[in-house]
């Protein structure tokens, strides 16, 4: 049996669903709504939050930067991209609150610099984002760092999958179901592509990243295809500014899928019948007739 170890918490097929916030950068590079999007997940019950990182002139081109989009931090993309990056002492912080807190906490690194900047925190793991599971030589130094890895599989085919796959140490690897839509409709989630990774890699845990609005897709992905964790974006208010906000649970949403998923093993029960204690006496007073 595939076990993970996530900081003090285990992944496995028989462990409590481990479940993610991410809250990437729907922070809108403000150190403090990121301070509170990681109290709230802790309240609600997440184990860990995840944010993203970048080298901006290695993941963008200087094209990219020039364009304009006039934004709360100048007119091109570039101040954007810019403006929503935390600096050293901005993860220092974010450290710091997550130990206070006792929630676990990683990222997901863009380029081979963000890789060495993550790991001066000694981040508990690494997420390889949708977008970056073709990049061989990322997926080697994430390797490298002999951390568990999250690996999304959105926008990839299953060709891309099994070469990504193959550059990953396996035991320390965790593939998750993704559909790169924000939102996404409930007709794209596929959610059956859960069980088809899962046939595929018997060897390698399995679990969901949604995108979708709402809380029962990640709770059927639980209960129905047996995802062993389940990432979803979070945010303070989903009315805010931000490409990645509508696809965002708000703080009630946030406490409902925790509390719907750890749910799912106590309602499913064991699958054995038996007579209940309780329903003794209410068989003798309801129970007429008692042929057999």
């Amino acid at each position: 049996m595939s076990i993970v170890t996530i900081g003090k918490k285990f992944v496995s097929n028989d462990s409590p669903t481990f479940m993610i916030a991410e809250i990437g950068i729907n922070h809108n590079g403000v150190l403090e709504t990121a301070k509170s999007l990681i109290r709230e997940a802790k309240d609600a019950g997440f184990d860990a939050v995840k944010f993203q990182k970048r080298t901006i002139d290695i993941v963008y081109t200087s094209e990219e930067l020039a364009k304009l989009r006039p934004n709360f931090y100048g007119e091109t993309n570039g101040d954007l991209k810019r403006g929503l990056e935390f600096d050293e002492n901005d993860f220092k912080e974010i450290d710091r609150y997550c130990k206070e807190l006792e929630i676990e906490w990683f990222a997901s690194p863009w380029d081979l610099p963000s890789v060495k900047f993550l790991e001066k925190f000694n981040v508990v793991a690494h997420k390889v984002a949708s977008a970056c599971l073709t990049d061989r030589s990322l997926l080697k130094e994430l390797n490298s760092t002999g951390k568990p890895i999250f690996m999304s599989t959105g926008m990839s085919s299953l060709e891309q999958v099994d070469a990504a796959v193959k550059e990953i140490d396996n035991s320390r690897l965790i593939l998750m179901h993704t559909v790169s839509v924000y939102p996404a409709k409930p007709e794209q989630l596929n959610l059956a592509w859960i069980k088809i990774l899962k046939d595929r890699y018997p060897h390698i845990l399995v679990g969901y990243s949604g995108h979708e609005v709402g809380v029962n897709p990640s709770v059927i992905a639980v209960a129905k295809f047996g995802a062993v964790c389940v990432e979803r974006h979070v945010t303070l208010d989903r009315a805010m500014w931000g490409s990645d906000q509508s696809a965002s649970l708000e703080p009630d949403g946030m406490r409902r899928v925790v509390n719907y998923i750890r749910a799912v093993p106590i309602v499913t029960g064991g699958g054995e019948k038996h007579v209940l204690d309780e329903e003794v006496p209410i068989s003798s007073k309801l129970r007429r007739v008692k042929d057999f």
